[in-house]
């Protein structure tokens, strides 16, 4: 007798994340819901990650550093999953709560819903502008802002409506933002469950600053056709610093309000080459995302 396929089916995407994946791993098994299977993709992991990953039921599909591209790698795990509702959890996303998968699968209780998305919680060691960010992109109440539409550290969506779009595949990332700018535009619903709560923040460095931004460039000229603007990029360094000067300076963090000029210099200036990267693809008809993909993964130590 076969066993019936699970309600949910969990995307898990890693790589070199020993140092954090066990958490990520048991906050899921530990779940008050435990109608899911689990998919995990790694992409050449060389730490104990697929030590860890081992040590629990899941399938595990192996692809080549060089083939990870977000949008791609997802449509593929989708494909392989057997749930109607497929949750994606990444691999540094920890549920702070073991309520926290029951709470945002209840969203799909509403017929009438077609994705959904955690509250994200920066780590304790986050820092302070860290912490800003994150408290004004996942607050406590019951819409995020306008800039977050869906974010894929832990985020749900009824496999009906992953076939009516796939994620896209244009640029290398932001296939979240595409996918849920798209939504927004064909009037499906994506709603925020500020009560499913996730750990999850990054203290990049400015190399690893410069590779995000300069991705998320890329895909904004696609997402929203950005055009590059040197106007713009000056205006963003001093209005960000100062604002987050100020900000550091009354919370007393003397170190990271220095440090302000220096990261969003290059917040900017990585942007502002991604969107001219961007437009160019657009213009030439360029479908090479590996600028892209090389820009960021560089960037990383491991």
């Amino acid at each position: 007798m076969t066993n019936p396929k699970p309600r949910v089916s969990v995307i898990m995407r890693s790589k070199n994340s020993d140092w954090v994946i066990a958490q990520a791993l048991a906050g899921l098994y530990s779940q008050t819901y435990k109608d899911f299977e689990l998919l995990v993709v790694d992409s050449g992991s060389t730490d104990r990650t697929l030590e860890i990953v081992k040590q629990y039921p899941c399938r595990l599909i192996q692809i080549e550093a060089k083939s990870y591209y977000p949008g791609s790698v997802l449509n593929m795990a989708i494909e392989q999953a057997e749930a109607d509702i497929i949750v994606f959890q990444n691999s540094d996303g920890v549920p702070l709560s073991p309520h926290t998968l029951q709470r945002l699968v209840n969203a799909f209780d509403d017929a009438a819903v077609d994705a959904a998305l955690t509250r994200q919680i920066p780590r304790p060691e986050a820092f302070d502008w860290v912490r800003r960010d994150y408290r004004l992109s996942f607050p406590d109440a019951e819409q995020t802002p306008d800039w977050i539409r869906l974010s894929l550290p832990m985020a749900a969506m009824r496999r009906a409506a992953w076939e009516k779009h796939h994620f896209y595949t244009t640029a290398w990332a932001s296939e979240d933002t595409e996918w849920g700018e798209w939504a927004v535009q064909n009037d499906m619903q994506i709603k925020y469950v500020p009560d499913a709560i996730i750990m999850h923040s990054h203290n990049y460095t400015l190399k690893q600053i410069y590779g995000r931004k300069f991705v998320e460039g890329e895909a904004d000229a696609f997402i929203y056709n950005r055009k590059p603007s040197l106007g713009k990029m000056i205006t963003g360094i001093c209005k960000q610093t100062l604002r987050d000067s100020l900000y550091l300076l009354f919370k007393g963090n003397l170190a990271e309000a220095f440090g302000s000029l220096s990261r969003n210099i290059t917040y900017n200036k990585a942007y502002y080459k991604g969107i001219v990267l961007g437009s160019q693809r657009k213009i030439n008809g360029d479908n090479d995302t590996s600028i892209g993909q090389n820009n960021v993964l560089s960037r990383y130590e491991k």
